[in-house]
């Protein structure tokens, strides 16, 4: 048995968790195919007993996965957003976080998760996470002083869609890099990061009047975008 580093037995039962979560997103993100319990165990430094202990096949690890894996990503859209005052600021904030959510690894990891498990898995958590995921912008857009709050959301995130397929499929070469796992910040990849740049670019000219952003003045917390560094 590994050698009980944290203060308590749960504590140390929760930490290796969650390093089994992470090691199986990252094989997802890197191979778009389903970890094996023991290539997970690998991964982690666990042995594949170890992994059992907490799952009993591939298929239960993956729907953990899912379970783990977008509340972590409402919450790190929900910090960006509440880190700013100005409504215009946490406007921009939920789209610079969504959008860097999708030039990073955790989409690669979305899209291994919608080949390799059952869509009946995927559905409720979804639809759950995309209602709540949209909430801050909902009450951000209020205090802009929107009358159509909802509809304006519903607008915005088909923006930030539209404008991340659509650049993100101009650039194969970034896709490539992301799914290798090269991409801890954008940053440390200087093609992901213009890929970001470009997707912001084009929604700030769609929508920094609205929100009245000057220049210089919209926030851009690009060192801390990953998820993972928010928990």
């Amino acid at each position: 048995m590994p050698r009980i580093q944290a203060p308590t037995l749960a504590e140390h039962r929760r930490q290796q968790m969650q390093a089994i979560l992470d090691g199986a997103k990252a094989i997802l993100a890197e191979t778009g195919k389903a970890p094996s319990l023991a290539a997970v165990g690998a991964r982690v430094g666990l042995a594949r007993s170890s992994v059992y202990q907490y799952f009993s096949s591939s298929d239960e690890l993956l729907e953990a996965v899912v379970a783990d894996l977008f509340p972590s990503w409402g919450r790190f859209v929900g910090d960006r957003v509440s880190a700013e005052s100005e409504p215009g600021h946490r406007i921009w904030a939920y789209i610079c976080a969504n959008v860097d959510l999708f030039v990073g690894s955790e989409q690669a990891v979305a899209n291994a998760l919608a080949r390799v498990v059952d869509p009946s898995v995927l559905l409720e958590p979804m639809q759950r996470f995309h209602a709540e995921l949209q909430e801050p912008l909902v009450e951000a857009l209020v205090a802009h002083g929107e009358s159509h709050p909802r509809e304006v959301a519903g607008i915005i995130d088909s923006v930030i869609l539209q404008a991340c397929r659509s650049l993100g499929a101009e650039h194969s070469d970034a896709e490539e890099s992301r799914e290798t796992g090269t991409d801890s910040a954008p940053a440390a990849d200087p093609k992901i990061a213009a890929v970001r740049e470009e997707i912001l670019a084009l929604i700030r000219r769609l929508l920094g009047g609205y929100l009245g952003l000057v220049s210089g003045s919209a926030p851009d917390p690009g060192d801390s975008w990953s998820p993972q560094r928010d928990r």
